[in-house]
């Protein structure tokens, strides 16, 4: 006891050796503890609380704490070494329950104490307790220094995923200690995923949903904390978008036509569902069309009347007609006029009540009264038709021109690619080299024309680019017939003076000398430049149709218009520049300026010109003029489409007009709105390429009249600058109401692209784009991808007017020139060839023709002439004109090969014959087969 005593007393001095062991369980003479010392035999300390793992946050000191029963003494050993006594609080206390003796230590535990050592393992501490038999040990407590890291080891990154798709958001929490705690955050509001079973937190800090819902869309962030700090990540945005799906089709519509062959269309929408935060447009056609046949609706006509009945007891006699000639079929009308009629078969003489009739005193006739109600009735009547005849007069004498408006089927139009060639054009060897030459005019000429040296071919080869002189030969090789090429511009062709060279003559020419050639070939650079479509070719008696390719506007000369014997070089120009007409007033120019010539040239039957235009036709909001451009340059009106006129024909349709003229000229349509529902229809297309920044990708937005040869220039001047269609073009129907046009770009992905400012949104003055005169109207919108990975661009262009009409373009493209889809300008229609000749260039054949003409030219009572045939093609207005001409039939049959030169079959002409032909024997020899087969001719020559 006196030596355990003195071990414990140098314990309490701090110097107790660390590795000798105490036992109390007895001493050497056996004798037993003393019975002040409640330990009983055999008990060890029990420890009640032991040191907890801690963390040292900052600079802040830990306390670690033991607690044991039955205890004499406690101390810590930290890392292997004993803590000095004086870092020790001690207290003691009595266990009420068992009477044994209780101890609780304290030590204090620093940041530095914590940094300074440098052991295999972190700083740890134990507790010993000692009691009269024995000691124990607690639990090693390891004591670390808290921290977090500033930065992740992954952020969450941003996805776009379809609506049902499974969102994985991946989160690598910063390093710390203790391990941080991590936590999402949904438009900063916590996550909880016990109350939505779509997602789950659980894995690897990372976030699950199922399945994704719009209501998923948002900015996600990841939360990490532990007792040190709280870290954010970046936030990711999850963008749950639709793609878009079709909806149920339609029912068909009924056949656009009510006689003949049509078409019916159904369509569907996208919207089952609407694509939705940048989702894909749905693919495939939303409109399908199908041809169909209506049955022709058939008038009924009148039997000839039959022989009178036996005269009755009541001094009458009978006749009958019936309906049946033919009956009325398929909704046409029944006849008009009475089916039966009566009159008195003896002149007077007839015996009622054994008296002649004169002497009997009429019982029947009406009284004075009537006869004087009658009397006044027709007066009135008559007074009403001379005042209407009388008015009618006054407006005739108060115009000089007349026309019709005729309602018919559309011009089809298309698109194709193209260019065009850039030609300089003069002459310098003029007399008056500061004059224009006059390209007005043209040499014509029959029979062979020889070439008589070298030098002639090699200056007519030259001259086919420039103007020829007057001494030059005239050109008569195929090259007149040159297509528009794939350049900047149109292709010039001046003409010479205008002479005649009849059949036989010899006629002739001066050579240009070589020492002439020289300066000729020097001052090609100083030639003046015209802004101006042009196409050429030569014609005869048989005729043809000169076509400028991909504009709408076309020329058709009639068999027989060109003397035999005789050859024209004819001409046809679109004028690209500023338009000579200028508006008078609310006139607005809805047609291209298109001159054809020569202008002397004499034809005897009327040609069809065919000039497109950008008015939706209506009589009731506009007032539409064709004008002619006189030799002084003015331009006077020919006529209104809604007079009537003997010197020319207006037949209007919704995209083109054709007009039968005699003589050549310039010529162009305006208009005059009558009301605020005037329509302009604009094509409106979208532009896009490259800047020189590959970051940048500009958007051109277009808005031209809707006419082919407006639409050609925009074309040719991106094709220029790089520029490429990124969608099919649309029509916008701009009414006259003064509203302004609004062009936005939308539905730009967030994170991908954006918008430079103040560009997102431009608006054009109502005046810029009523009186815009052809000349393109464009808006640019710049945009910038955030990385160069970024390839595809998806948005949408709005065109509308305020108050008016809106079009969308859906542009989904790819930047990259080897991903993206090409979408051709112009589809393929107009003839290959622009100039055609003869027979090709007709599709009824010329036999067929002349049996059509024999046989409607020739009046018929029951009006089965030209004007059934006028009728049954749509042609209902302004009939004087047709009667004027000495073959009114050829002149409707030149019309609708005008009017049809797209179609690409005869089923409307067969079908009129056909009506026609049931009661005329003369049309009996030209069978459905014959149409059939000149329709395959037809489209065969002409690659339809």
């Amino acid at each position: 006891e006196e030596f355990s005593s003195k071990l414990l007393g140098r314990a309490e001095h701090g110097w107790l050796c660390s590795d000798v062991l105490f036992d109390f369980t007895g001493t050497d003479n056996g004798e037993a503890l003393p019975e002040s010392i409640p330990s009983a035999p055999g008990t060890l300390p029990h420890f009640i609380e032991e040191p907890d793992d801690a963390y040292i946050i900052k600079s802040n000191p830990i306390a670690l704490r033991c607690k044991a029963r039955p205890a004499m003494q406690i101390f810590f050993k930290c890392n292997g070494e004993w803590v000095h006594q004086n870092e020790h609080v001690s207290e003691e206390s009595l266990d009420e329950s068992s009477g044994l003796k209780v101890r609780e230590v304290f030590i204090n535990v620093t940041r530095q104490q914590v940094e300074d050592f440098h052991g295999p393992e972190d700083y740890w501490c134990q507790c010993v307790a000692w009691s009269h038999l024995g000691t124990s040990k607690s639990r090693k407590a390891s004591v670390r220094i808290a921290y977090l890291r500033k930065n992740f080891e992954q952020d969450p990154q941003g996805r776009e995923v379809p609506i049902e798709g499974m969102i994985v958001l991946h989160c690598r929490p910063p390093e710390g200690v203790p391990a941080a705690e991590v936590e999402w955050l949904k438009n900063e509001e916590p996550i909880d995923s016990e109350q939505d079973e779509n997602i789950d937190t659980r894995a690897d800090h990372n976030l699950i949903i199922r399945q994704a819902r719009l209501s998923d869309s948002g900015n996600y962030t990841c939360m990490a904390a532990n007792i040190v700090a709280k870290r954010r990540s970046l936030s990711a945005t999850v963008v749950v978008y639709v793609n878009g799906g079709w909806s149920s089709w339609t029912e068909w519509s009924a056949c656009n036509v009510r006689c003949g062959r049509g078409w019916q269309k159904r369509s569907r929408t996208c919207t089952n569902p609407a694509p939705l935060n940048g989702g894909a447009f749905c693919e495939g056609m939303s409109v399908q069309k199908i041809t169909c046949t209506s049955l022709c609706p058939v008038d009924g006509s009148w039997e000839v009347w039959s022989e009178w009945s036996v005269c009755s007891p009541e001094c009458e006699h009978l006749r009958i007609r019936e309906c049946t000639a033919p009956p009325p079929r398929n909704g046409g009308k029944f006849c008009e006029g009475l089916s039966q009629e009566s009159e008195n078969c003896t002149d007077g003489l007839c015996i009622l009540d054994k008296k002649p009739l004169h002497e009997i005193k009429p019982q029947s006739i009406e009284n004075a009264s009537d006869i004087a109600l009658y009397s006044g009735l027709g007066a009135a009547v008559v007074a009403v038709a001379v005042l209407v005849i009388g008015v009618t007069l006054y407006r005739r004498s108060q115009s000089d021109y007349g026309v019709d408006v005729i309602d018919s089927s559309a011009l089809t139009g298309g698109f194709q690619t193209f260019n065009f060639k850039t030609v300089r054009q003069g002459n310098s060897l003029l007399l008056n080299s500061a004059m224009q030459p006059d390209l007005t005019v043209s040499r014509t000429y029959s029979g062979p024309i020889c070439l008589q040296d070298p030098l002639d071919k090699e200056l007519m080869t030259e001259s086919s680019l420039f103007n020829p002189l007057s001494d030059i030969k005239v050109k008569v090789q195929s090259s007149f017939m040159v297509s528009l090429g794939v350049s900047e511009r149109a292709e010039y062709h001046g003409k010479n003076h205008s002479r005649t060279f009849p059949h036989g003559n010899n006629h002739s020419f001066s050579t240009m000398h070589p020492r002439n050639k020289t300066p000729y070939i020097q001052n090609l650079s100083s030639l003046p430049t015209r802004t101006e479509l042009r196409t050429t070719g030569v014609f005869g008696h048989l005729g043809g149709r000169l076509v400028m390719p991909n504009t709408g506007v076309s020329l058709l000369i009639p068999h027989g218009a060109i003397p035999e014997e005789n050859s024209w070089e004819i001409y046809m120009s679109i004028n690209q520049g500023e338009p000579s007409l200028q508006s008078d007033g609310s006139e607005v120019l809805l047609s291209p300026e298109v001159t054809c010539g020569p202008p002397d040239m004499i034809v005897t039957t009327p040609f069809a010109l065919t000039i497109p235009h950008c008015a939706d036709v209506s009589s009731e909001h506009w007032n539409i003029h064709l004008k002619k451009r006189t030799q002084q340059g003015k331009w006077e009106e020919v006529m209104s489409v809604e007079d009537e006129s003997t010197s020319c024909y207006c037949l209007l349709d919704p995209f083109a007009c054709h007009v039968l003229l005699d003589s050549f000229g310039t010529y162009a349509l305006t208009g005059e709105p009558i009301t605020d529902c005037a329509v302009k229809q604009l094509k409106v297309a979208v532009f896009g390429c490259m800047s020189c920044n590959s970051l940048d990708y500009n958007l051109r937005v277009y808005c031209v009249d809707n006419t082919p040869c407006a639409f050609q220039e925009v074309v040719s001047d991106e094709r220029h600058q790089g520029g490429q269609l990124l969608e099919e073009p649309k029509l916008l129907h701009f009414k006259g109401n003064t509203f302004s046009l609004q062009i936005s770009v939308l539905d730009i992905p967030p994170f991908l692209w954006r918008i430079k400012p103040f560009t997102a949104c431009q608006e054009v003055p109502f005046s810029r784009v009523w009186c815009s005169n052809r000349q393109p109207l464009h808006c640019a919108f710049s945009l910038e991808r955030y990385t160069p990975t970024t390839t595809q661009l998806s948005c949408k262009i709005c065109i509308r007017q305020l108050k008016g009409h809106e079009q969308i373009l859906q542009v989904q493209t790819s930047i990259l020139e080897s991903e993206r889809e090409t979408i051709t300008f112009f589809a393929q229609e107009d003839s290959t060839f622009p100039a055609q000749t003869g027979p090709k260039a007709f599709k009824i054949p010329y036999s067929i023709r002349q049996r059509i003409c024999a046989t409607f030219d020739t009046p018929n009572a029951k009006g089965k002439d030209w004007q059934m045939l006028a009728q049954k093609n749509s042609i209902n207005r302004n009939l004087s004109y047709f009667a004027t001409q000495s073959s009114p039939s050829a002149v409707i049959l030149n019309l609708w090969e005008a009017r049809h030169q797209h179609d690409g079959d005869l089923d409307s002409l067969a079908c009129a014959l056909e009506e026609i032909g049931r009661t005329h024997t003369k049309l009996s020899n030209i069978s459905e087969s014959q149409l059939d087969e000149a329709d395959f001719n037809y489209s065969r020559q002409n690659g339809l």
